[in-house]
């Protein structure tokens, strides 16, 4: 078996002269006399960024070009952080403010590319491809924002998707955006129940919605579940309904609905207007998983938000103009976000809706890939363990010369992916798993194109993240398990959660653990080359014997097993023979249809 350490991927040797990342560091050591120099040691500007916050994010901005209004007196803002150890104060206004004065639009960040070049291209099952350019993208969205205007729609109303992966809703939401609205979305897959516990607590005034989706070969249908939501909450004034099964779909059992034609064709032709807002200005409202009580409604800024996509693309990614990047992703997951923040950076964005391996087409991702000539593909560790398990091999079968770059996240990438991705997918591409969530909307941990992969391990922590892992002491520790922490503000921290005016949900959902410290809740561990493991959730690990073991270590080992399709593990409390209790681990499998359990495979 290869070595847990073994190294994967090299980067070249040209690497600080060829990539964003080497000519930032570059661009900032000339200008910044605090800064280490250009070839100074990784951890060295890790460290650096973090201690010199103010000047890093700064950095970021100019290297990255935010569009942002001027202000009178020259600059685009007044301080880039005041507050910058105040994490969680028990008045959420005194919270650490970034970028204080400046005013920006997200959308106008995404939409600055006008030209011919293509800024969607879509997929489905039936593998049609739709394609939008920069320009049309960006008629679309002046069209859709002036008849949301015309509803009266201004800064901080809501509008919510309950959308298919599709352009309506990159288009949808940069409308909204563009206006100052904030947007939210569930994936169609979701029951009545699931979308009002979050859209409920939220009171979009406008939904978007789809006549239905298909997946897996089957065509669902959406719209009863629709005509009950809207029942369901008052506050939507309007039901817009994009036509993907059906050309002219009846929408008239639904409350105040109409098709996408309808709602958008008056204001065909509308000049693109931006509203520039403070920099923290709600975005984004994302929801917790909901396992206990209602899902936490985490809401995110424009500003922050925009800055650590841009950072994590162009910096972390190495993503160039002219790139084209997919996800594979539904619009319930911050994935989505993520990806398309990838328009600010001038990238093409892949999108695919669909089953993601439909029967008699396991290898469709990497097909789709090749045909429009992805540049980095994501997906999760999941996906890359069924793909090795349905023995798909694009190395063997396709032709992926414009592939660069793997991503993987959701949960931890198995060490014997890194083996399948180099044997079977592509030699010589960098295979990066990234770490962070929606609590984040980015990342903690993620790919370095400066830094070798290591089998098994995440490469590097964020620039300017104060990231850690602690024993249940609250002391840093390398080399053993602990809890994933972050010790100091950054951007995209949620700017608050919705319907919490003393910020005590906020407070009591990372900042209890350790005082004022966030805990993330990831169970991981520092490794002494500097990167990262994660062996599950923190509140998943199991406690046999006093012994705590993540979850993610014994998927690891029955991800190996060809028999095993899915598994679920679980601690159960029994009696440890001495008055007391005792957990022991049960192991729920799914095999193979052809496969039979036995003494052997046990």
């Amino acid at each position: 078996m290869p070595s847990e350490i073994q190294t994967t991927w090299s980067p070249a040797a040209d690497a600080a002269t060829r990539t964003a990342m080497g000519r930032f560091f570059t661009a900032v050591a000339k200008a910044h006399p605090s800064a280490p120099a250009p070839i100074a040691p990784w951890t060295d500007w890790h460290e650096w960024s973090v201690r010199e916050r103010e000047t890093f994010w700064g950095a970021v901005w100019d290297w990255a070009r935010v569009v942002a209004e001027p202000l009178p007196g020259g600059g685009v803002w007044d301080a880039v952080l005041i507050g910058r150890d105040r994490m969680a104060p028990p008045d959420p206004t005194l919270g650490p403010q970034w970028f204080v004065g400046a005013r920006l639009n997200f959308a106008e960040n995404l939409l600055r590319r006008r030209d011919d070049s293509p800024a969607i291209i879509a997929h489905d099952e039936s593998a049609h491809a739709r394609q939008l350019s920069c320009r049309e993208l960006a008629d679309e969205v002046a069209a859709m924002a002036a008849a949301l205007r015309a509803m009266g729609l201004a800064a901080g109303d809501r509008v919510a998707g309950f959308m298919p992966n599709v352009p309506e809703t990159v288009i949808a939401m940069l409308a909204a955006a563009s206006l100052g609205c904030v947007w939210t979305s569930c994936s169609p897959d979701f029951g009545v129940a699931g979308v009002l516990d979050r859209f409920g607590q939220v009171t979009p005034r406008v939904l978007f919605c789809a006549d239905g989706y298909r997946y897996a070969g089957n065509e669902i249908d959406c719209l009863e579940r629709v005509r009950e939501i809207a029942r369901a909450i008052p506050s939507v004034e309007r039901v817009v309904v994009v036509p993907l099964l059906n050309v002219a779909p009846n929408v008239g059992p639904v409350r105040n609905a109409c098709t996408w034609t309808e709602f958008v064709a008056p204001w065909r032709g509308a000049p693109l207007r931006f509203e520039r807002l403070p920099f923290n200005h709600p975005l984004y409202v994302m929801y917790s998983s909901g396992t206990t009580g209602l899902p936490k409604c985490m809401v995110h800024g424009a500003g922050g938000t925009l800055l650590q996509h841009l950072k994590e693309h162009q910096l972390h990614l190495d993503l160039r103009p002219d790139d084209r990047i997919f996800y594979f992703t539904t619009c319930g997951w911050m994935m989505w976000n993520w990806l398309v923040s990838a328009l600010a950076s001038e990238a093409t964005i892949v999108l695919y809706d669909g089953a993601p391996m439909p029967a008699g087409q396991e290898a469709l991702l990497w097909e789709i890939s090749a045909e429009s000539r992805v540049t980095v593909f994501g997906t999760s560790a999941r996906y890359l363990a069924q793909s090795e398990k349905s023995g798909v091999a694009p190395a063997r079968s396709l032709d992926l010369p414009a592939l660069r770059a793997i991503l993987s996240t959701g949960s931890p990438l198995a060490a014997h992916s890194y083996d399948y991705v180099a044997r079977d997918v592509k030699p010589g591409v960098m295979l990066a798993s990234i770490s962070g969530g929606t609590d984040l909307i980015s990342c903690f941990a993620l790919g370095n194109p400066l830094l070798p992969v290591h089998r098994g391990e995440l490469q590097a922590y964020g620039l300017g993240m104060a990231v850690e892992v602690w024993n249940a002491d609250g002391q840093r520790v390398v080399g053993e398990a602990g809890e994933l922490v972050c010790t100091a503000p950054f951007p995209s921290m949620p700017v608050a959660f919705w319907n919490d005016p003393n910020g005590t949900r906020y407070r009591d959902a990372y900042f209890t653990h350790f005082p004022g410290v966030w805990r993330h809740g990831d169970w991981a561990e520092e490794t002494v080359r500097g990167g990262l493991i994660i062996h599950g959730r923190s509140d998943a690990t199991l406690n046999p014997g006093g012994v705590r073991i993540g979850t993610a270590e014994i998927y690891r080992v029955v991800e190996r097993v060809s028999e095993v399709l899915e598994s679920v593990v679980i601690g159960q409390e029994v009696p440890d023979g001495a008055g007391g209790t005792d957990v022991r681990i049960v192991l729920f499998l799914r095999l193979r249809a052809d496969a039979e359990f036995s003494d052997a495979l046990a």
